[in-house]
């Protein structure tokens, strides 16, 4: 197969493109990314020189250029997206187009091309907020701030395209992923690089919003198992149970690193703050998904990375 990943220089594409470039040696693997972070293609140093993979750079917005680059391709796996949420509150604009628009001209240049599979990876956020309970696949998209808004966006045209046109589309809804290769904006990679640089961590509010984490190497895996066996037309929420508050999990890496609470900076929160997300695993459990790695050991892992790679990321920290 001829395999089109969006995204794929960035900090969840990367991982995933570096799993199935060695794991399907037999299929090309294409990866489409602006590189909005300069640098970021050293990630990918290590499959650089492999047969089965090619980059690219452009823009998911560029219909022209996607129309003609589809034209051989089977699958597509939309991983590219503008992700901070509070670089959404600050230009939302950018968001709308990476997002929304980018997902619905990539969607477009499929249809045309007679795309075999296409796989859209969304977010947990668009259900909203989740006071109790966790939301399943058929659960209403409640977004709340614009990078939310702007996923649930492209999910709702996704849907659109298998409905209208038939384009064989499946969507994954994911967790808060982290690990090797994020970018240091996210609450694991900040406050992780900040403590090796001697830096306060940050807190917005009281530290009591809640999310649920999800090793990168895992969602790698589970991207895989969708890619292998998901059911064309279905959503598919993929994640662990792996929830904590900020301020459990600042207590966690302050532990990793023999640092106390005086680490701590409360600062001003977000004009709005989701207060928990949840999502409901069933579905992506019956399609035989088993969570390999631990939160301590994704935790463990990710601390060592960032420790051992501070050229790579260090010129990142704001």
């Amino acid at each position: 197969m001829n395999i089109f990943i969006t995204g794929g220089a960035g900090f969840m594409g990367s991982n995933f493109v570096r799993y199935i470039v060695n794991k399907y040696p037999h299929h090309n693997i294409i990866n489409y990314d602006k590189l909005t972070y300069a640098g970021d293609l050293r990630s990918l140093d290590d499959i650089s020189g492999k047969k089965n993979y090619k980059f690219m750079e452009g823009d998911v917005c560029d219909f022209e250029r996607l129309s003609k680059l589809l034209k051989d391709v089977d699958c597509v796996i939309h991983i590219a997206a503008e992700s901070h949420v509070d670089n959404s509150i600050g230009n939302s604009l950018i968001f709308t187009k990476s997002n929304t628009l980018g997902t619905h001209a990539l969607l477009e240049a499929a249809r045309l091309n007679n795309i075999k599979k296409f796989i859209y990876v969304s977010t947990d956020e668009v259900y909203g907020e989740v006071e109790k309970g966790s939301c399943k696949e058929d659960s209403s998209l409640m977004p709340n701030n614009p990078y939310s808004a702007s996923k649930a966006g492209a999910d709702l045209i996704a849907r659109s395209y298998y409905l209208t046109y038939k384009l064989p589309i499946i969507i994954v809804r994911s967790n808060n992923v982290y690990g090797p290769y994020q970018y240091p904006e996210k609450i694991i990679s900040r406050f992780v690089t900040n403590l090796i640089l001697g830096k306060k961590l940050p807190m917005h509010g009281d530290g009591s919003y809640i999310r649920t984490y999800f090793y990168v190497k895992d969602f790698a895996r589970v991207l895989d198992l969708v890619f292998e066996k998901g059911k064309i037309g279905e959503i598919y929420n993929i994640g662990t149970h792996d929830e904590l508050s900020n301020i459990a999990l600042t207590r966690k890496i302050l532990k990793k690193f023999s640092k106390d609470e005086n680490q701590i900076e409360y600062v001003k929160d977000r004009p709005f703050n989701d207060r928990r997300y949840s999502i409901d695993l069933a579905k992506i459990k019956a399609l035989g998904w088993k969570q390999e790695y631990s939160f301590e050991k994704g935790l463990d892992e990710t601390i060592e990375w960032y420790k051992n790679n501070k050229k790579w990321w260090e010129g990142k920290v704001k």
